[in-house]
């Protein structure tokens, strides 16, 4: 039987972070997933991972993790937006302008502002 050797979340995290950075959610997203494993309670790593999913193209997982750092820390803008994009993706534009709302009250950057303004456009 081998010995599976184990990383510091921290360590698990950065990595993630840094294959985000070069554009490769699916790689993040394996690595994020045993930081969540081993610190299933902090929200900034949901949400990471909630990135990573929607980087690689799975939006539904991606909600999921976003919505996890939500009821971690309902007061995370960046899951908000996070939940925003996937709802967008989906085509549900009101859904979407909810959570970009949410997060521009909690944030007020351009990114969230130029979210909203494009769903409330769809949405007629």
């Amino acid at each position: 039987m081998s010995e599976q050797t184990s990383f510091p979340t921290y360590d698990l995290y950065r990595q993630g972070l840094e294959w985000l950075e070069r554009g490769e959610g699916a790689a993040a997203a394996e690595v994020l997933e045993l930081a969540v494993e081993q610190e299933p309670a902090k929200a900034s790593l949901h949400e990471t991972l909630g990135r990573a999913y929607f980087r690689a193209g799975r939006v539904a997982r991606a909600t999921e993790q976003f919505e996890r750092a939500l009821a971690l820390d309902p007061t995370d803008d960046y899951a908000n937006f996070g939940v925003g994009r996937c709802y967008e993706r989906e085509g549900r534009p009101a859904a979407a302008a909810k959570h970009y709302k949410l997060a521009l009250a909690l944030s007020p950057r351009d990114d969230y502002e130029r979210a909203l303004a494009r769903v409330r456009q769809r949405e007629g």
